[in-house]
């Protein structure tokens, strides 16, 4: 990759995560919020195939936070790339995931597999989303076999071992 490509390259992904202004920008003057578009940008202009982003959004305020989910769903939609998400939120899982894996603790195996791909920033405070978001609670809290896969709606709910 050329420099002139590779500057090219990320100018157009700073333009893609709202930051193209602020391409000569030093770091220290970014506010979380954009550094971790920048981060967002940086790998998008590798073009994977597959992203992964491990709590991407944690440290962030929950303004910014829901501004940069509804970002990454803008440019997921857009560049169509694979993305393993993770998160300890479950309303963030089940806004940003398409299939979520709840994991069990120590050792990590997968406890659940949930299909959500019908939930947006929509749908937060809905009462389909919110009866989602206490399943998957009790599916992380309660015991429950493993080995469980399920779609996170009540009438698809499905166990098996």
């Amino acid at each position: 990759l050329g420099r002139k490509e590779a500057a090219e390259r990320a100018l157009h992904y700073l333009d893609k995560v709202g930051l193209a202004a602020f391409a000569d920008a030093y770091p220290h003057t970014l506010s979380g919020g954009m550094k971790q578009r920048v981060a967002i940008a940086r790998a998008l202009a590798m073009q994977p195939r597959v992203l992964l982003m491990d709590e991407p959004f944690a440290a962030l305020d929950a303004l910014t936070r829901r501004k940069m989910q509804e970002e990454l769903l803008a440019l997921w939609d857009e560049v169509r790339f694979t993305l393993l998400f993770v998160t300890h939120s479950i309303e963030e899982a089940l806004v940003v995931g398409n299939r979520i894996g709840l994991l069990s603790p120590h050792p990590g195996r997968m406890r659940a597999e949930i299909n959500s791909h019908h939930y947006g920033l929509h749908s937060l405070g809905g009462a389909d989303f919110q009866a989602s978001a206490q399943r998957i609670h009790r599916l992380l809290f309660d015991e429950a076999p493993s080995g469980i896969t399920t779609d996170v709606t009540p009438h698809n709910l499905k166990r098996f071992a």
